[in-house]
């Protein structure tokens, strides 16, 4: 008989109905068989690493839901030429394995410190921070191929990365992907400095100018403080890491379209495109830190009992973050998320387009 779940104890915003069938999968052959067995028998399927980047209804989900908790990682090359080759299983949790990396001397990932999750997820939406993607350092992504039923190796350069995109992402609907990540496959760096420092915030914090290196274990602490400062290291003693991390991703524009923004919002080159600061842009449409638990409150985000604080709320330590209370439901979640999206569009004319995956809702 399958262990009742519901997906509000599997994801980090901890909203989320019944599961009618839960798997947990710890090694490749079981997920494959999992994923099989579901498209045996028509079921539908989500797949789940550490959830961190999903909204699901309160409905929950009527089909399988098969955890991703393979665990581990190993070195399958390492010269002072090519550097170290690391594959790491797909259920392996993220930030321990950039710490281990830190620790070996593997330099390449520190900037990536504290963002929860799986190792898997992060070639799905090309994850990123200050400055770096995971696009960067993968050398290959191996997947079970749905289709045609078969294991399917990805080269980097085959999975067209970009901005929080790629092909795993792009052949992924409403969480069930085509591709099923098994493992990914880092090409790194052997030595104790980080990669080049890109993100200004990042490089003060530390001390360096923009391009310099400084050691990856001062990296890894910096980063860790900043995300800590941000409500972005999850701690269950604080309700501003009950979230999906940022809600929306950072607006990509022509330079037309930037050109109508008042000058000092902030810009960033994107080929030939502009990429702005979707923080900014919420902020200066009005949205302060902590909307809807400090200030007018979504009729949706409001507690049933007047007075008491709503279930729903931006972040009090970062506007791009929407967070649950306590008790949140997904609607009052969505209702903070279309009151943001709704208010930058009509202040700034641009549509914000939101990061996590929605399963049984929308915005």
């Amino acid at each position: 008989m399958n262990e009742q779940k519901f997906l509000s104890s599997l994801t980090t915003l901890h909203v989320g109905g019944p599961v009618k069938n839960y798997v947990a999968a710890t090694n490749e052959a079981e997920i494959i068989e999992a994923v099989t067995a579901a498209d045996r028998t028509g079921e539908r399927l989500l797949i789940l690493g550490g959830g961190s980047n999903l909204l699901i209804s309160d409905e929950g989900f009527d089909g399988t839901v098969v955890k991703i908790a393979s665990q581990g990682y190993a070195v399958d090359s390492q010269d002072s030429c090519g550097g170290a080759s690391v594959v790491v299983q797909a259920g392996h949790d993220w930030d321990d394995f950039v710490h281990q990396s830190v620790l070996h001397a593997w330099s390449g990932l520190e900037a990536l410190s504290g963002i929860p999750g799986s190792a898997g997820a992060t070639p799905v939406q090309n994850v990123g921070a200050y400055g770096c993607d995971v696009s960067q350092t993968i050398a290959a992504v191996r997947t079970w191929d749905r289709e045609k039923t078969a294991v399917h190796t990805f080269t980097s350069s085959e999975l067209q990365f970009g901005y929080r995109e790629s092909l795993l992402k792009a052949t992924t609907v409403n969480g069930s992907p085509r591709y099923v990540v098994l493992n990914v496959e880092f090409q790194l760096l052997l030595g104790r400095m980080s990669a080049p420092i890109k993100y200004g915030e990042l490089a003060r914090t530390l001390g360096v100018e923009i391009g310099q290196r400084a050691n990856s274990l001062d990296v890894r602490r910096a980063v860790l403080a900043l995300r800590a400062s941000k409500g972005m290291v999850l701690d269950p003693a604080d309700r501003d890491t009950f979230s999906t991390g940022s809600f929306f991703t950072n607006p990509i524009v022509s330079a037309e379209v930037a050109a109508t923004l008042p000058a000092d919002a902030p810009r960033y080159p994107a080929g030939d495109l502009v990429k702005l600061s979707a923080a900014w842009l919420i902020e200066h449409a009005g949205f302060a830190k902590g909307y809807g638990l400090l200030g007018e409150v979504p009729a949706a985000g409001q507690s049933d009992d007047a007075g008491t604080p709503p279930r729903a709320s931006l972040s009090t330590k970062h506007t791009l973050a929407i967070t649950n209370r306590g008790g949140a439901r997904a609607e009052d979640i969505l209702a903070v998320a279309r009151e943001v999206r709704d208010g930058v569009e009509r202040k700034f004319g641009i549509t914000l387009v939101p990061e996590p995956v929605l399963v049984g809702c929308s915005l």
